[in-house]
């Protein structure tokens, strides 16, 4: 008996000290966590960020797609605009945010706009640029939130009730049974240890044949939990929207009860212990529709709990894109045209920067690869990135409020048909379209018509071009098409970019010039590249008398034995 009764006691020793090592390894595994997260966010700031894996850009467009039904906004950058100013390496480049909740946020305001509101989280930008220990502490709690791709909360903030799971009573039942079991292991030992082992096997097995089933619902509500509980943390900080999060959050904390059951996965051995400990109480699921329920009923509050908590990680964003960025500006809003100084465009890293003075349409010609489109593109993002993030890449920038559409880098459409030419003509319909709404529309049009013969794109790109100089739009049109300044005359104003040829090549200086191109170097290129030289003195006959004649001539047989 006594032996018993000391084997007894050395197991429970055995088991005090194994719950102990588990601790430890648990509290020295967090600290490291903490240690190298910290170290990861000081470095990275001032620096633009690295691409990650997660915030993929179908997982962001999907949450936008749920945003932009909870929250219309004046202006949309549609897909066309988007692909042609390659607005996702814009976003990348700022995309400093540590969750998704703050990705998709960032997302969010590069699509979407209200005008008159670019200056909205100025306050923020101001504080987390001046405090850098409450920055870290936010950037911190954000961190362990994490990102979780397609994680559906735009969905459930959206449409919540669809995804309510159906007879819960059963998830309470099976719950309840270890319980009982621990509960009869008083009075009836063998039969209450049997059915706390059995109850537990059960559980086990049929939450994972559930979770199978129910792995999107469960993921889901695991990120907007964390989230609530995310936000519990950051409220806790003195920052100048304290207020309204902890408002916001007033009615939802409650939620946060569930945060032990819908941990964002680490992987780390008390993970584990608390996992086990889920399942075998059916915790996820009993706590699933409690969790939805308050978002249904504290909806407004909700929505106003994401949207803080998104801007304080635009904010952050912004600031770091402010300060990583070579040359950068708050810009000014005023009713007129577009103006700048120092204005480069924010993907190239040794940019040229050039001014800006834009009252009319501007058309722009110039020389292969001489700058025309980068100049256009960099006109067009920063007219985005004004009435976005309140941010330039200039040393001064000053514009209206106004749309922002392109037509640059056009493709022909197989799955719908249609020919490249077709595509552009669609493609720019869709910027006289918005014109004729009446609002101020910045227009961008890189090679207008290229796709069609000589006479009918330059008789219709004049058609359009001087159609819509009388209205409420600025359009700028880079061309090959010297002949289209002579058309519109005094209608438009000229710009060029030009080049110099010698015997090293051609070079670009890759500065805006006032006036129409004087000058061309495809032919140069040939040369440069070592064409046959008879192809290239034809072709500079050829050209020659072209423009003194404005009549294409004859090509000459080539001589016998040539």
């Amino acid at each position: 008996m006594q032996g018993v009764t000391g084997m007894d006691a050395n197991s429970g020793w055995w088991l005090v000290g194994f719950g102990l090592v588990l601790v430890a390894v648990v509290v020295v595994s967090s600290i490291r966590e903490r240690l190298a997260l910290r170290d990861r966010l000081l470095g990275s700031w001032g620096q633009l960020p690295e691409v990650r894996r997660q915030d993929s850009p179908a997982s962001l467009e999907e949450a936008f797609q749920y945003a932009s039904q909870l929250h219309p906004a004046d202006s949309t950058v549609d897909a066309l605009t988007w692909q042609d100013l390659n607005m996702q390496a814009v976003f990348r480049s700022l995309n400093l945010t540590e969750s998704s909740v703050g990705a998709e946020a960032l997302y969010a305001r590069l699509h979407a706009f209200d005008f008159g509101h670019a200056g909205d989280l100025e306050d923020l930008i101001g504080f987390f640029t001046t405090e850098p220990v409450a920055r870290l502490r936010c950037r911190t709690a954000f961190a362990r939130l994490g990102k979780s791709d397609h994680n559906q909360t735009q969905a459930y903030l959206l449409e919540g009730a669809k995804h309510e799971l159906h007879q819960t009573w059963r998830y309470v039942v099976l719950g309840c049974l270890p319980l009982v079991g621990l509960a009869l292991a008083f009075a009836l030992p063998l039969l209450g240890v049997t059915l706390v082992m059995a109850s537990l096997i059960f559980n086990l097995i049929y939450y994972q044949l559930r979770r199978e089933r129910l792995t999107v619902e469960l993921n889901a509500m695991r990120y907007l939990v964390q989230t609530v509980a995310t936000a519990r943390r950051v409220a806790k900080l003195k920052t100048p929207r304290q207020a309204a999060l902890q408002q916001a959050l007033a009615p939802l904390a409650t939620i946060t009860r569930t945060a032990f059951v819908f941990r964002i996965k680490t992987g780390t051995a008390g993970e584990v212990i608390a996992d086990y400990l889920s399942i075998a109480f059916m915790l996820p699921f009993i706590s699933y529709n409690f969790v939805l329920e308050k978002l249904h009923r504290f909806r407004e509050a909700a929505l106003a709990l994401w949207r803080q908590l998104g801007d304080l990680e635009c904010a952050i964003a912004i600031a770091n894109y402010r300060l990583a960025q070579p040359v950068s500006c708050i810009p000014r809003f005023e009713e007129g045209g577009v103006s700048a100084t120092g204005l480069v465009h924010p993907l190239l890293k040794k940019p040229v920067a050039n001014d800006l003075a834009w009252a009319r349409t501007a058309l722009i010609t110039g020389s292969n690869a001489s700058g025309k489109s980068t100049y256009v593109k960099s006109v067009a993002i920063n007219c985005l990135l004004a009435q976005t993030i309140n941010t330039a890449t200039a040393e001064t920038f000053t514009l209206a409020p106004g749309h922002v559409i392109t037509a640059m880098a056009i493709q022909d459409d197989l799955s719908a048909g249609d020919s490249y030419f077709i595509a552009e003509i669609k493609a720019i319909r869709r910027l006289l379209t918005q014109v004729q709404k009446g609002a101020r529309t910045y227009g961008f049009v890189d090679e207008i018509l290229k796709g069609t013969n000589t006479v009918e794109r330059i008789a219709a790109s004049a058609s359009i071009i001087d159609w819509l100089e009388p209205t409420a739009a600025l359009t700028m049109v880079a061309t090959h098409d010297s002949e289209l300044t002579a058309i519109l005359g005094a209608g438009v104003v000229n710009w060029h970019f030009q080049e110099s040829v010698d015997a090293g090549g051609v070079h670009f200086d890759y500065r805006l010039h006032q006036g129409p191109a004087t000058t061309h170097n495809a032919i140069a290129l040939l040369a440069h590249l070592q064409y046959p030289a008879a192809v290239t003195a034809t072709a500079k006959q050829l050209a020659a008398e072209f423009e003194a004649t404005h009549r294409w001539p004859a090509v000459a047989p080539p001589a016998p034995n040539a």
